[in-house]
């Protein structure tokens, strides 16, 4: 048996949604850099999933650029047709035109690119029928059961007709059929058959296309129930078209639970069948099976040789870590247990935009191998794992050593810790929270337990905790007193960070440390970014602009991060909270009006901090909530989005201060704007006060 083989793919989604269409490629810019493909050849990929879609035919210069770059790269594409559309504007899922026009498309493809030898010509047809035809979040919004069969029907017929258009001129053509497929659990008896079945539809397109699929099992008895001809059932027995690969694309989103217990959701999450009221959630660690049953299930069912077409996790970079190699080590599982398991593909590329609706309007982006946020490709840990798997090499991070959410297992994590400093602070504390959170190993030290302007204390918590990265959310945080305490300012926050660096370079160990938005002056009039010189105008500033000079020239692996206006849910004393608690005790509250900032979400500056650590990121990077407001402006906003009364907000000129402040010292990036708009953050600021 060949070696289990890495492959990847851009996600390619081009749906349409009413008369727009959410392109993932001109959202991700992929469709104006070839050069994106020469990323395949440097991790040491082989195999893309590629698309040439119907819905932009014809485009054959653009198409033509990027196959012919492929095959000169080495990398064997492929070629999809269609990725969760419907195909062009004339024409939908339950157009009579839908199969016989795709199939038209196809030897088009097949005619102009007779080399290529594997083909998707409809991505997931189960669950682009369910979106589009059984929900309505996708064109043509249907909401029936007799027109998602349509639109299921149409999408495997269509991939019967086109592959043998394509064989008519490429007779060794491989059919890599795939479809999202996971598990449904349920909690009590009357949701059990509901579970079956849709448990049994699950495979309608591989039992379709393979001519296996049982007119008398729950899902063949269901669609003659809608009216679906045994006869139409029976075509797909006389055409059978059996993959030459069964792609599973299998996400943490694929294992469902049916609860009976409505009371512990949110209303968006209830549904029903008709006869019983659930809720559809995310299965939790306790009911879940994992990848490698699911690999174990679909050998035995079709005994066909099944690759993991899709491996992609939506949240924080060390799950995306965990959740691949787990996909990587379950396929490594089933073959050494007999089943012919060809590969496990990287998903995505350059990362998803709007999946978080379901690509039905918004456009809020999950990084892949790389994050193309700021116009950049910037590696994340995932591509070092890729390039290592790809060659054939065992991933190693520190953050694999403990399990991911979905796992069930709750012995205490085994990994090294994470030693983060300034425990009485509401940084630390937020990092201990979110370390917690994502299941990352770590130690929260106050300044008892270690004073980082003391050698001695450094050395000796570094070599007792024995960290695999260091957070230093310590330092010395009273603006105004600063100005007459500059020898304890400085001791904090610059002679502190600076003997981090020293000992975590001695022993190799990433830094993170903070800065501030006051190492600026105010003069430059618009968003400072990472280039801009310091010049600070009070005590504080210096101390930071100090700290920066003395980590980033100290040869440490250390990344800074440039910040500004802490607000959060779990901190009473931060700005926006005592706005809120003002106006909620029904009392006036004043606020500057003529100094605008960039106020920064704890939360969001904490996991994009920890994401950025997982990808050994170093150097200066300035991490602020998107969006430029004045203090008054800053207070209004929280008032309004905890649902307090904000016109008890009032201006006022700015104050005449002990420290001096830069009247602008909004924090921009050259680097990538990688926080959430603060119109975001202030929402879910506020959902949180109000709970």
């Amino acid at each position: 048996m060949q070696p289990l083989e890495l492959w990847a793919g851009f996600e390619c989604t081009l749906n349409r949604v009413g008369d727009r269409y959410h392109d993932q490629f001109g959202l991700s810019g992929h469709r104006d850099r070839l050069g994106d493909l020469d990323l395949l050849a440097d991790l040491g990929i082989r195999t893309v999933r590629y698309p040439v879609l119907w819905e932009r035919a014809p485009d054959w210069e653009w198409t033509d650029a990027r196959l012919t770059r492929l095959r000169e790269l080495g990398i064997r594409p492929i070629v999809g047709l269609v990725h969760h559309g419907s195909g062009p504007p004339a024409t939908s899922l339950l157009c009579d035109r839908f199969a016989p026009g795709l199939a038209e498309h196809a030897a088009a493809v097949a005619e102009r690119y007779d080399w290529v030898e594997d083909w998707t010509p409809v991505n997931e047809p189960l669950t682009t029928a369910r979106f589009s035809a059984l929900y309505g979040h996708w064109y043509p919004h249907a909401r029936d059961g007799r027109l998602f069969a349509r639109a299921l029907l149409n999408q495997c017929r269509a991939t019967v007709l086109s592959m043998a258009a394509i064989r008519a001129r490429i007779p060794a053509a491989r059919l890599v059929q795939t479809e999202d497929v996971g598990y449904v659990h349920a909690t009590a008896a009357p949701l059990a058959d509901q579970a079956a079945f849709e448990n049994d539809r699950r495979w309608a397109t591989f039992d379709l296309l393979t001519g296996r699929l049982d007119r008398n099992g729950r899902f063949g008895r269901w669609l003659r129930a809608i009216g679906v001809p045994d006869d139409e059932l029976g075509w797909f027995r006389e055409h059978a078209c059996p993959p030459d690969v069964v792609g599973l694309n299998h996400y943490l989103s694929s294992e469902r639970l049916l609860d009976h217990r409505l009371e512990r959701y949110d209303t968006c999450w209830h549904g029903g069948n008709g006869r019983e009221r659930y809720a559809d959630v995310h299965a939790p660690a306790s009911f879940r099976r994992g990848p490698e049953s699911l690999l174990q299930e679909a050998w035995r069912r079709y005994q066909l040789p099944l690759a993991i077409t899709e491996a992609h996790n939506a949240i924080h970079r060390e799950e995306q870590l965990r959740w691949l190699i787990e996909l990587w080590r379950a396929a490594r599982a089933v073959r050494a247990n007999g089943g012919d398991v060809r590969a496990v593909t990287v998903w995505s590329l350059l990362g998803t935009f709007g999946w978080d609706t379901l690509c039905t309007g918004g456009s809020q982006y999950e990084a892949g191998v790389y994050d193309v946020r700021g116009g950049t490709r910037r590696p994340t840990a995932l591509a070092r794992a890729a390039r290592d798997l790809a060659a054939g090499r065992v991933p190693s991070h520190p953050v694999l050593a403990d399990r991911g959410w979905w796992r069930a297992d709750r012995r205490p994590l085994r990994g090294r810790p994470l030693l983060v400093t300034g425990g009485t602070g509401t940084l630390g504390r937020a990092f201990a929270a979110a370390a917690a959170q994502r299941n990352l190993a770590h130690r929260l030290l106050t300044r008892a337990e270690l004073d980082i302007a003391d050698r001695d204390s450094v050395a000796a918590a570094l070599d007792e905790i024995r960290p695999w990265a260091v957070v230093n959310a310590a330092g010395y945080v009273r603006v105004d007193d600063a100005e007459r305490e500059l020898v304890r300012c400085l001791r904090e926050n610059a002679d502190g960070p600076a003997r981090l660096a020293a000992a975590c370079t001695t022993r190799g160990l990433p830094l993170v440390t903070f800065s501030s938005d006051l190492v600026f002056d105010g003069r430059a009039g618009r968003p400072y970014v990472e280039s801009d010189p310091p010049s600070p105008l009070n005590a504080y500033g210096y101390s930071k602009a100090r700290a920066e000079e003395r980590v980033l020239s100290s040869g440490a692996r250390a990344l800074v991060v440039r910040t500004s206006a802490f607000f959060g849910p779990s901190d009473p004393y931060n700005f926006a909270a005592a706005a809120v608690h003002a106006v909620r005790t029904e009392r006036r509250f004043v606020a500057d009006a003529e100094t605008t900032v960039s106020p920064t979400y704890v939360p969001d500056l904490v996991h994009a901090t920890l994401d950025l650590l997982v990808d050994g990121e170093i150097g200066l990077w300035h991490l602020a909530n998107r969006g430029a407001v004045t203090w008054f402006e800053f207070a209004r906003h929280a008032a309004a989005a905890a649902g307090a009364d904000e016109r008890l907000v009032e201006p006022a000129p700015a104050l005449t201060l002990p420290a001096p402040r830069p009247r602008y010292s909004v924090l921009g990036s050259e680097r990538a704007l990688l926080l959430p708009p603060l119109d975001e953050a202030l929402e879910r600021f506020g959902a949180a006060v109000a709970a």
